[in-house]
């Protein structure tokens, strides 16, 4: 007589179920770009870094 193995533990439940959100999931309706710097923004700030180091 052979064992099956299959059927010895604890099922398994949830398996359905995604382990994470996905990315077009429907959300609060913000942007991720919400409240962050514009390009010209970090621009400006990187040149302005840029002239600060240079003077001293």
């Amino acid at each position: 007589m052979t064992m099956d193995y299959g059927k010895s533990g604890v099922p398994k439940l949830g398996t359905n179920a995604p382990r994470h959100k996905e990315h077009d999931a429907v959300g609060p309706g913000k942007k991720p770009s919400d409240g962050r710097a514009t390009k010209a923004e970090l621009l400006a700030r990187m040149k302005a870094a840029a002239e600060a180091k240079k003077k001293g």
